[in-house]
């Protein structure tokens, strides 16, 4: 198991209105047009799940598999070339004020990891620091 972790975000809202949007994906209606169509294409998205296809790897599917209210949204993939966990961690730390983190959690053999390791890393990255510059 390899783990790829993100700084910790702060985000200028409380974790319930954080937490409704991200725990629901039809939300991604709103945000739709922020995602890179040359990098994700084939985007489709309900409450429970989202897919898309990425080049090289083709399309990936996660599905919300555990909300703990206000606090953790868990994922994991159904369609993946890699078996893959992500979850979203959020602590209100004060009024409108709350902290995010996101980790991603793959199995991965020795010589793959050895050449994925920094595109999940960047790519943890980058979503997480969508997710905090998100109009909630």
């Amino acid at each position: 198991m390899a783990d790829f972790v993100s700084e910790i975000k702060a985000i200028p809202q409380n974790d319930d209105r954080i937490f409704a949007m991200l725990s629901d994906l039809s939300n991604l209606e709103r945000i739709k047009d922020r995602i890179p169509q040359e990098q994700i294409k084939d985007f489709e998205f309900d409450s429970d799940s989202c897919s898309f296809s990425v080049s090289p790897v083709g399309k990936v599917t996660f599905r919300i598999v555990e909300r703990e209210p206000n606090k953790t949204i868990k994922f994991e993939t159904t369609n993946s070339p890699v078996p893959l966990n992500l979850w979203i961690q959020l602590k209100q730390v004060g009024d409108m004020d709350t902290r995010m983190r996101l980790t991603a959690r793959a199995e991965l053999n020795p010589f793959l990891k050895s050449m994925v390791a920094k595109p999940l890393q960047d790519a943890v990255d980058k979503i997480s620091a969508v997710l905090a510059s998100l109009p909630y």
